[in-house]
């Protein structure tokens, strides 16, 4: 870990707007969402959220939240970024998706990369840089020391409007070992962005596009000989200590986990809004006939879903909590156990959010209601598809648990 002597504040680059606050660009972003309901189909047609939407998201500063104040970020915090994600995935699921995986590996970057890569990473200020944890395509070392990179990476979310690429690839290990991880940032002007998203069940519009790398030329600098979810920041990281914050040194998988997390209560909050319109404009169709706000079978349906996301998204606070106090404890507390219960508090969010739409609002709000394109349709399609992701469909479900008990239980 390189040696960082602290730098005075009137030497970092002023953000656009110095005097913004955490809860004002989370009122933003709950200003913007209403405005992304009626988009919805346009941006899974186009299988991204539109130019005007990514240019009032950079004005809003959306895109710096994550980013340190030494290169011109506001610096907020996980907590703020995920409160702005759960506003605009409650909007337009997609747009969410597609805003959160673009803007989140600022903090992966910030943490665990040392300073010369950071000065030029984050040179421009906002920073949009999609990630994939499924090793693909090939790495070989140049004489110059530079990596030359060739390959396709798939499920790129935030690929349309992003600044740079963080994605794995395997290289020889030592003698007798097997091949090993390499992680590595790859600049817009390295890239390019195939159009092959839009077909799946869901998330449509959620620019989760594949990037194709044709002899893209990486600094060493720019990689790591590791993989992002098996990091361990026990002996502290270099953003810990460059940016003496010690968000910059918490753990990397925990904080990914409940991003998951913070879309499902998004898209749940979403259905519920719209469960709500149709309780006061519709009637039942049954004896007695009467508005639905009036029927104790849909207060029921209504009331239960209505407590299963507030506890979901209780539950998601509380945890980002728990990791920001787990961070400011010093790097040793962050330990893999620590982790591992962090993401099953994201699990039981996701689970939670679920059952309340799955169970509750899609089947009772009428067949009218859930025709495609209709909005309590197309958040149960979103959270269908989210349950396809490797971190909710795989890893949430069951490594995290057996990962879990080995760590109590000292088991290798």
């Amino acid at each position: 870990m390189s040696v960082v002597t602290s730098v005075p504040d009137r030497r970092f680059p002023l953000p656009p707007e110095p005097g913004l606050t955490p809860a004002e660009v989370v009122a933003r972003a709950e200003a913007i969402a209403p405005t992304l309901v009626g988009r919805q189909a346009e941006t899974e047609q186009r299988t991204f959220y539109a130019q005007d939407t990514h240019e009032e998201f950079t004005r809003a500063g959306f895109y710096r939240i994550l980013v340190p104040r030494r290169y011109g970020g506001y610096e907020f915090g996980v907590g703020t970024f995920l409160r702005v994600s759960i506003a605009l995935a409650r909007g337009c699921p997609s747009t969410g998706w597609m805003y959160l995986f673009g803007a989140a590996h600022a903090l992966a970057v910030a943490t665990l990369f040392d300073e010369r890569a950071q000065a030029e990473l984050f040179a421009a200020g906002d920073f949009i840089c999609p990630a994939t944890v499924a090793p693909s395509g090939t790495a070989e070392r140049a004489q110059d020391g530079h990596w030359v990179l060739n390959g396709t990476w798939g499920y790129c979310s935030g690929a349309p409007y992003a600044t740079h690429f963080l994605g794995h690839t395997l290289v020889p290990g030592g003698e007798g070992e097997p091949p090993a991880p390499l992680m590595f940032v790859v600049p817009r002007g390295q890239w390019r962005r195939l159009d092959d998203w839009g077909r799946q069940l869901g998330l449509k519009g959620s620019g989760s596009h594949s990037i194709v790398v044709e002899d893209g030329r990486v600094p060493d600098h720019f990689t790591l000989r590791a993989h992002l979810s098996q990091l361990t920041v026990t002996e502290g990281t270099p953003g810990r200590v460059l940016h003496d914050n010690p968000e910059y040194g918490g753990g990397p998988l925990s904080f990914m986990l409940f991003e998951l997390g913070a879309l499902a209560v998004g898209m749940a909050k979403g259905a519920l809004d719209t469960y709500e319109d149709l309780m006061r404009t519709k009637r039942t169709s049954f004896f007695p006939i009467v508005p639905r706000t009036e029927d104790p079978d849909y207060q029921s349906k209504y009331g239960e879903a209505t407590g299963m996301i507030a506890t979901a998204e209780a539950a998601l606070l509380e945890g980002v909590r728990q990791w920001s106090e787990t961070s400011a404890q010093g790097a040793a507390a962050f330990t893999r156990e620590r982790e591992m219960r962090l993401a099953t508090i994201s699990r039981e969010v996701v689970r939670l959010c679920w059952r309340a739409v799955e169970g509750h609002l899609f089947p009772t709000a009428g067949s009218s209601s859930v025709r495609h394109g209709e909005r309590i349709e197309r958040v149960w399609r979103d959270m269908s598809m989210l349950h396809s992701h490797a971190g909710v469909g795989t890893f949430l479900t069951s490594l995290a648990n057996r990962e879990l008990a080995r760590a109590r239980f000292g088991v290798g």
